[in-house]
């Protein structure tokens, strides 16, 4: 069954507001071998609403409406629907009766225009809604379904897990599918492709999709087949087949953050890790503390910004920053192994450090804008890395701690 999602709602047009209802429910649908082939978003306009709703029950036997359910005049979801399908609405007293009691119950009247949400569609079941006011609605007729949700993701998410995935479960659907996954680090995209290209295009029953994100490849295989357990075994073999191509640039088979990664191999090998951050400003740090429990490994770090952090509060020697300067290998190795000192020792902890030019100013002819140098130090030998970077600063440090994390994933595998 292929499926359109039609998003209403005129902030989801400006930078305000962002859809991101569609993504929960592609996943959602993506289980149930439903496929989504479009989704549209539209403003609070009533023909524009039909116009999108007829278009797409024209291409698509499920069409689900997000948002513009609400008790104000600008929610013409119910409305254009209703135009569309050329179906009354029908004010339905137990869903008003209904309104009314969950007002009272925090102690407020119900205003008039909260009734506009007991309009019902002529044929339409309705969806409760325990987290709100306005329910959802489920339409049926010959040409498909037609599935009204409220805009709030609190409201829709649960609304679809217990009201719509029931009622889809019992439709006849000649595929499933299941989407297996993997992240790849150190690897551009077009490399990637080139490499597995051979590897997905030989699996006909498979739609493999690679996403490029700063400093990694994400890599999804949706398999499909007449049962979930055969689309599993047919996705599965694609991406074991990629991660034996990749090795060790695979870092995950369960789409997990490389952080997590990190913290497992960290938290498994009782270390500690230390930080050091000058252009990053933290942002390492950042993503290490985003991983819940992450105080199990993470002692702490220093973002020595100026030349003065690094020597009082860090410990870099002067005279290594007063020769090489303070963007230099000589200041990454130093800064790492301060890191790893405050942080518990050498076989005790690991500390990392970044330092460089973020741009989009400053640089040197030696070191322009863009150069980045990463340390590492543990209970062996100090590495440290060099990246050549354009001039894009926010790219630049997204990127620095991308490879910094890279770097430290690779040191504890032992690559």
């Amino acid at each position: 069954m292929q499926a359109q999602i039609i998003a209403v709602g005129s902030e989801l047009l400006t930078p305000a507001r962002l859809d991101t209802n569609s993504l929960f429910l592609t996943e959602r649908l993506g289980r149930r071998g439903v496929d989504v082939v479009r989704k549209v978003v539209v403003g609070d306009d009533e023909a524009r609403i039909a116009r999108e709703v007829r278009r797409a029950r024209e291409e698509a036997r499920l069409v689900i409406v997000t948002g513009g359910l609400g008790p104000t005049l600008d929610d013409l979801s119910r409305d254009g629907v209703a135009e569309a399908l050329g179906k009354p609405l029908i004010e339905h007293p137990e869903i008003l009766e209904w309104i009314a009691e969950r007002f009272a119950r925090h102690g407020r009247k119900m205003t008039d225009n909260n009734r506009r949400q007991a309009l019902i569609l002529e044929g339409a079941e309705i969806l409760a809604n325990p987290n709100g006011t306005a329910p959802g609605q489920y339409y049926r007729d010959e040409a498909g379904i037609v599935i009204l949700l409220p805009g709030p993701p609190r409201e829709l998410r649960p609304m679809f897990l217990n009201e719509c995935e029931p009622r889809l479960d019992l439709l006849p659907s000649p595929l499933r599918y299941y989407t297996a996954s993997l992240r790849i680090a150190g690897m551009g995209e077009s490399d990637v492709d080139q490499r597995i290209g051979p590897i997905y295009s030989a699996e006909p029953r498979a739609v493999t999709t690679i996403l490029a994100a700063p400093g990694e490849i994400q890599l999804h295989v949706r398999g499909q087949a007449a049962t979930e357990e055969e689309a599993r075994a047919i996705a599965d073999a694609v991406a074991e087949k990629v991660a034996a191509e990749l090795g060790d640039r695979v870092y995950t088979r369960v789409n997990e953050p490389i952080e997590q990664v990190i913290g497992d191999l960290l938290r498994s090998r009782g270390l500690q890790l230390g930080l050091a951050e000058s252009c990053t400003g933290g942002l390492l740090a950042e993503k290490i503390t985003e991983i819940p429990g992450s105080s199990d490994y993470f002692a702490g770090g220093f973002v020595s910004y100026s030349e003065r952090a690094k020597i009082e509060w860090l410990g870099v020697s002067a005279a290594t920053i007063a020769e090489y300067g303070a963007v230099s290998e000589e200041c990454a190795r130093e800064m790492a192994e301060r890191a790893r000192d405050h942080a518990g020792g050498a076989g005790k902890a690991v500390g990392v450090s970044v330092t460089g030019f973020a741009g989009p100013e400053g640089g040197t002819e030696a070191a322009p804008v863009g150069t980045i140098f990463i340390g590492l130090a543990d209970g062996g030998e100090t590495v440290v890395r060099k990246l050549s970077l354009g001039k894009e600063r926010d790219r630049n440090r997204e990127l620095s701690a991308r490879s910094a994390l890279d770097l430290l994933r690779r040191r504890l595998l032992g690559l």
